[in-house]
């Protein structure tokens, strides 16, 4: 069983280590180059793209823009121990030739427990160009020690390749006999502190089952995300984490899927809901 992070409260010294080793391993940001500012020493709010990164149109997938723009009004797990509540994304560039993107947070209101946060992505070598733009709105469920010091990098180093396998396997998902889409049970690398599935890997595998519910309605695996919404309904706990998604056809060359995560370790029960829309060229 993983740790809450939340039982060592009282322990400062305890929860800074702790914190440290969980943020340190945590896949998600390490994997996608993401550092903080507000979390780690001399971090810049950018990362490079990877081939992995880019769908089959070769624009940018929805997971990679939610994970690095995590948007829940919080701006840091040194101040709160965050859940995210609602998380939503719109593009306006797919980014097909961008090589790094640079992430401009702003804050909308912080209240007592409930917060609101936006941001912008954009090409980091011509910041006037908007790739995206996060909204998302967060919970607090715990208050960490004062003092808190910001942490070393911990970056995995991936060299980019045309090869590099797909995020949903690095994350551990995969397609089921009966075509459905899943994570296997709670691991470490894909907790987040407050021992439960991080946001990284849900963004990854509902998307992934969204566009494979998609391409399969309209014939084609050529689409690029438009939007997505997602809104977390309770915190995964146990695994695995099944994800059903459903298409539905749009008009203009787009195609909507909606698809539902349910911890089945859990008596099935719904942990985060989630709407795509992709823009997609009939063939």
């Amino acid at each position: 069983m993983l740790r809450d992070i939340r039982e060592l409260a009282d322990d400062p010294a305890a929860y800074a280590a702790e914190l440290n080793r969980r943020w340190g391993g945590l896949l998600s940001y390490r994997y996608l180059g993401r550092s903080y500012s507000s979390m780690d020493v001399g971090a810049q709010d950018t990362v490079d793209i990877r081939h992995d990164m880019r769908n089959p149109t070769g624009g940018l997938f929805l997971a990679v823009l939610g994970i690095v723009s995590p948007d829940s009004g919080l701006v840091s797990d040194r101040e709160a121990v965050p859940n995210p509540v609602v998380v939503s994304i719109q593009v306006l560039d797919p980014g097909r030739d961008v090589r790094r993107i640079e992430i401009q947070s702003e804050d909308l209101k912080r209240g007592r427990q409930m917060s609101y946060s936006r941001s912008r992505i954009v090409d980091a070598d011509n910041p006037s160009r908007v790739l995206a733009l996060n909204e998302g709105q967060g919970v607090s469920i715990g208050v960490p020690p004062e003092g808190l010091e910001k942490m070393e990098l911990n970056p995995i180093e991936v060299v980019d390749s045309p090869d590099l396998p797909p995020l949903w396997q690095v994350f551990g998902a995969a397609r089921r006999p009966d075509g459905v889409w899943a994570l296997p049970e709670l691991s470490v690398e894909v907790a987040s502190p407050d021992a439960a599935l991080h946001i990284g890997p849900q963004f990854v595998v509902l998307e992934t089952a969204a566009m494979d519910a998609a391409a399969e309605a309209v014939g084609t695996d050529q689409l690029q995300g438009v939007s997505s919404h997602v809104m977390f309904l309770a915190r995964g706990k146990f695994g695995p984490f099944r994800v059903d998604a459903q298409p539905i056809r749009g008009a203009d060359g787009t195609i909507a899927a909606r698809a539902t995560m349910y911890d089945e370790g859990a008596g099935n029960k719904a942990i985060t809901a989630g709407s795509y829309v992709f823009r997609y060229r009939a063939g």
